[in-house]
């Protein structure tokens, strides 16, 4: 994990907890081979604080079930268990269908604009050094169609379930034709919106993320992936 230094004090306790947040979910947890335990030492030095913010940071992203704090072993990014992942899946999709179907009565023909705009940089032919970009738009694409529901409560509860799928999409979209895909999903799903079907938005929504839901039941179902990373340190 690679840090950017602290530059200023106000609110220092917010801006490395936002810090060390931001560096986690850029990571690749699942990653057979991802380094999962944080030294302290290390972090504190890139930061350019003391253990004690540091500390207060670590036990907020405790509570946010991003890392866990294992007595006398360390710190550790927390991987989620394959069943647990299938659970925020499915959540996901019902959270995100529904902001769809809404978006059709609540958005903008701007708003919905935006989705285009941030869909018409890819085609299903991408090459592997853009699929790092793909995945960032990809989040932003997702991210919108939450946005545009204006339904606040709906946006904040889906953002807790996105803080852990990111990491598995991040990994999942480099396997097989998973970018290809999306990208017709995401073509699909932009054009039921700008026929103010909300049905068909809603449906191809839903369909889109279950996909991944599919793909992980398949795929990632002979992976040993545990509920606390702090398992795989022996």
């Amino acid at each position: 994990m690679k840090l950017r230094p602290i530059a200023s004090k106000f609110t220092l306790k917010d801006h490395v907890y936002d810090r060390l947040r931001e560096a986690i979910l850029e990571m690749d947890i699942y990653d057979q081979n991802a380094e999962l335990r944080l030294d302290e030492r290390s972090l504190a030095e890139q930061l350019n604080i003391s253990r004690t913010p540091l500390r207060d940071a670590i036990a907020r992203l405790e509570s946010d079930g991003l890392v866990t704090v294992v007595p006398r072993k360390g710190v550790f990014v927390q991987r989620k268990s394959l069943e647990e992942i299938l659970e925020m899946i499915v959540a996901w999709a019902a959270l995100e269908s529904m902001a769809a179907r809404l978006a059709v009565d609540n958005a903008s023909d701007t708003e919905i604009a935006t989705l285009r705009k941030i869909a018409s940089k890819y085609n299903d032919e991408l090459s592997a050094t853009r699929i790092a970009e793909y995945s960032d738009d990809n989040l932003k694409f997702h991210m919108h169609i939450l946005e545009i529901s204006h339904c606040g409560l709906l946006k904040t509860m889906a953002e807790g379930l996105f803080l852990h799928i990111q990491a598995v999409r991040l990994r999942s979209m480099w396997e097989g034709d998973r970018v290809k895909r999306s990208v017709v999903d995401h073509a699909e799903i932009i054009e039921a919106l700008e026929r103010r079907d909300a049905e068909e938005a809603a449906e191809r929504v839903r369909e889109h993320t279950m996909q991944l839901h599919q793909h992980l039941r398949r795929t990632w179902g002979r992976l040993e992936l545990t509920r606390n990373a702090a398992a795989n340190t022996g």
